[in-house]
């Protein structure tokens, strides 16, 4: 296993670790709130399981990027792999991906911030002002990197703060602790 992928997986553990000690914290010190059933929220609910999905297919063609060796991004997370022969199968795949990827993140960032206006969340939970911040954090420089008046050097700084994994982990780890602490 590369280093690149072992510093992954160390953060990764870090960031699980430190959102269960925040869970646990959270679970008995903050009162929770008791959840309300109505038509808002029952959309609110479905509109949260499409911003999921959204995201899993956003992070599904980074994840092919990687199998396949292709990009900037496995070049800095992995960089003595080489694709098998094989991943030639998926290349038109990543191709449309790549296509749809600006439009899915836009939609998946209008659903996570339409799914906390009708769930009303509670914001005493600081996971969910964290994975708002991320989604606005990634969202931001997403648009960077689309408009085309944004100079050399911004696009440049957006693009390596955007490509980043370590966002997307934090935003699902997060999401996950989130929804578990107001389940709970």
């Amino acid at each position: 296993m590369s280093t690149s992928l072992k510093k992954l997986f160390i953060y990764t553990a870090l960031v699980i670790a430190t959102s269960v000690a925040y869970f646990v914290y959270a679970f008995r010190q903050i009162p929770q709130a008791a959840e309300r059933e109505t038509f808002l929220s029952e959309l609110g609910e479905g509109v949260g399981e499409l911003a999921m999905w959204a995201l899993i297919f956003i992070y599904l063609r980074t994840v092919l990027k990687l199998v396949m060796g292709k990009g900037a991004i496995s070049r800095r997370l992995l960089p003595e792999y080489t694709a098998p022969p094989a991943a030639s199968i998926f290349k038109k795949l990543v191709v449309w991906l790549d296509r749809t990827h600006v439009h899915v993140g836009i939609a998946s960032t209008a659903l996570i911030i339409l799914h906390v206006v009708l769930m009303g969340s509670p914001f005493s939970n600081l996971f969910f002002p964290a994975v708002l911040a991320l989604v606005a954090w990634q969202a931001m420089f997403g648009f960077f990197l689309r408009w085309r008046s944004t100079p050399r050097d911004v696009k440049k700084l957006s693009f390596s703060v955007h490509a980043q994994l370590l966002t997307g982990v934090m935003m699902g780890v997060f999401a996950y602790f989130g929804h578990v602490l107001v389940d709970a």
